[in-house]
Formats: C-alpha cells, structure tokens, sequence
C-alpha cells in the first residue's frame, strides 16, 4: 500500500473532502482525488461515499481509517520523542481535564507551567466527556475516576475534598441549617447530568438529606456543570456540594455544617504507556505534584 496514498487517504477522511484536504496538505483538489482514486484502486474497494455535501467512508474504509488514525497518532508521537531536546523538554502537549477542575483551578497556574517550559506548547482540552487517550485526542489527563484502559499510566495527584457551602446573601435570607435533618427545608443544588458526572458520587448531598428514606429536600435545582453550580451559590441560589479548591479565597461563600465531611475524590494524572519516557509528561506531572501540594484541593 502506497504511503503518500495513504496520507493522503487520512487527511481526506480527517478532513471529510478533497478540497479540505487539499489545503491541509497544499495539493490541489484534483490531485488528492486522484490519489485517493488509486488507492481504491488498489485495494480493489470503494472508500468513500461522494456526495454533493461532502464524503462519508464506507465500511472498507472506515476499517483503512482506523489503522491509519493510528499509525499516524504513534507516529507523531515517536516524533515528538525524538525531537525533545536533550537539556530542555520541547513540543506540543495536549493536557484534557474536566470543566471545573480546569476552568477554576488549572487555567489560573498552567501560566507558570509555561513560564517554566516556554518550548512547550501546551493545549488544554476542557470537557467533562472522557477523551481517549489511548487514540491520542490527549497526551495526558487529569481525571477523577481511576482510568479503564490498560494501557494507561496513572499517578495519584491528591485527593479532593468536598463540603457544603452556600453563599452569606442566602443565609441570611433562609437561616442557616444546623443539622442535616435542616437541610430538607432549604433550596440544594446538585449535579444534573448523572450520564456524564465529573466524579463518581457526584450527587452524594441530594442522597445524605433524603436519609435512605426517600424523603428529599424541599426544592432541587439541578445543573449539570460544576462551574455553574459554584455560580448559583454564589448568587443565593441555595446550597451544595463543593470541591474545596473552588472556594478557596471567596469571602462570600460560607462552609455548612462543619464536621459533615463530603466524599473524598481522588486525583489522578494519566497518560499512555507509549509516553512513559516523554520529557513534557514528566515536567508537567512534577509541576502539577509541586502546585497542588500548595494549595487547598
């Protein structure tokens, strides 16, 4: 099989046209066509669909793409190893993490990460859908469940804690709950999206305050992005769960019921076996061990 018409073949798929394609590689529209055009050729098999709104692969080609996708994926990472510098880490590093983990915590010092290791180029990936690792939509993880695949390296980074906090503004107006017993009468905030949640118990608090029997508190607002929750109970929406790094610092949020401790979620910095003697892993992993060492998390 051709080499050139392979790569080819995989920027078109990437790209879903010719003329796309075309521009990624600075070949004309014409001439990606008729590579592509060969390699069915030779393989003796349709590979893509055309349409007038584009091109879809059949199902020989969805096969060829997934091999290709990663032959290519190990490629450039063997070439990022090679190209890392003796003395000092270099290339880019793409870092995934979950929204508010990476919005409130991690965007505010990857700054200094950067500062550190200006040759690195770094790219955060915010999403609290699990990108794969193991297909190279990431090089590395932050995450909080302990990883699937088998091929992925994993080190404990800390472990997060969780209370209670509701802001001074709805306190004031609600009184503020002495017992958990109390917390039936007031407004709670818990995540929505159990499909997809940032940790596993993410809705412990909604199942404290029922009790095990099936009572439940007076009003329950559901938002599926932590980011936003922290928002409502800064604006006196009422009370919930928080990661402790979240609140650190905000003189508006007050700590509830201070001897009830949430679940304690740990952290966990991940990356694929294939990358265990990268450069850019190891700094990275260093930094983020040294910064949250620091910090309240």
């Amino acid at each position: 099989m051709d080499w050139d018409k392979l790569r080819v073949f995989h920027a078109v798929a990437e790209a879903g046209s010719f003329t796309h394609a075309g521009e990624v590689l600075n070949l004309s529209q014409s001439a990606v066509s008729r590579q592509v055009s060969h390699l069915e050729e030779s393989v003796n098999a349709a590979l893509f669909h055309r349409h007038a709104r584009g091109l879809i692969l059949t199902e020989q080609g969805e096969m060829l793409y997934a091999t290709a996708r990663d032959v290519f994926a190990k490629l450039a990472t063997t070439e990022a190893l090679i190209g890392e510098g003796r003395e000092r880490p270099k290339g880019p590093l793409r870092l995934t993490t979950t929204v508010d983990f990476g919005s409130v915590w991690l965007a505010s010092r990857i700054g200094k990460f950067i500062e550190l290791y200006p040759e690195i180029t770094v790219s955060m990936l915010i999403s609290d859908h699990e990108l794969d690792l193991s297909m190279r939509q990431a090089d590395v993880a932050i995450r909080f469940v302990p990883p699937r695949q088998p091929d992925l390296i994993q080190r404990h980074l800390r472990t997060m804690r969780l209370h209670l906090y509701a802001a001074t503004s709805y306190l004031s107006q609600f009184g503020t709950p002495g017992t958990i017993e109390d917390l039936r009468s007031h407004r709670i905030i818990v995540y929505g999206d159990t499909t997809h949640p940032p940790f596993a118990r993410v809705n412990w608090l909604r199942d404290v305050v029922a009790g095990g029997v099936h009572a439940r508190p007076r009003t329950v607002v559901n938002i599926d992005n932590y980011c936003a929750i922290l928002g409502a109970v800064q604006g006196g929406v009422g009370i919930a769960l928080l990661p402790d790094y979240m609140t650190d610092g905000d003189p508006g949020l007050v700590r509830l019921l201070p001897d009830l401790e949430g679940p304690r979620v740990p952290a966990y910095f991940v990356y694929p076996e294939e990358l265990r003697n990268s450069k850019r892993i190891a700094v990275l992993r260093d930094f983020l061990l040294q910064e949250v060492a620091g910090t309240s998390f």
